[in-house]
């Protein structure tokens, strides 16, 4: 997975927004296996799912029922990741290489958007990510 860019958005909390290319684009099933595996490490997570017509909250009691979520142009997962021990919210876009995602600005670490310094922080996680789909 390639990071295309990363930027310090001043919001009510600050945080870095940042884009990723993934290898190929893919499909609801690659999403869901994705999305399986970050929420296992993500404590207090929640999912979201949506296209053009609106979004909802998906409810998972389980991280298998991801497998089954029912398809939709996008699904973003939320929560406090274990492995940056930062709040990630990531978001992936059905049948496309792009992958969304923002880190809260908790430490120093994610304090400045800075390319290289982001990309060594986030890139072995995004790309155990990727990996997970296939």
């Amino acid at each position: 997975m390639k990071l295309l860019g990363v930027e310090k958005i001043e919001d009510e909390r600050p945080y870095l927004y940042s884009e990723w290319r993934l290898t190929y684009r893919v499909g609801w099933g690659h999403i869901c296996s994705a999305a399986r595996l970050v929420y296992e490490y993500t404590d207090d997570a929640w999912i979201e799912i949506g296209d053009a017509s609106g979004s909802r909250e998906v409810t998972v009691n389980d991280p298998a029922e991801i497998l089954d979520i029912e398809e939709s142009g996008w699904m973003t997962i939320c929560g406090t990741s274990q492995m940056v021990h930062a709040p990630v919210k990531m978001t992936f876009y059905n049948q496309t290489d792009l992958v969304r995602v923002s880190v809260l600005s908790v430490n120093e670490e994610f304090s400045e958007a800075d390319y290289k310094k982001f990309n060594l922080s986030m890139c072995q996680y995004m790309d155990s990510v990727e990996l997970n789909m296939y």
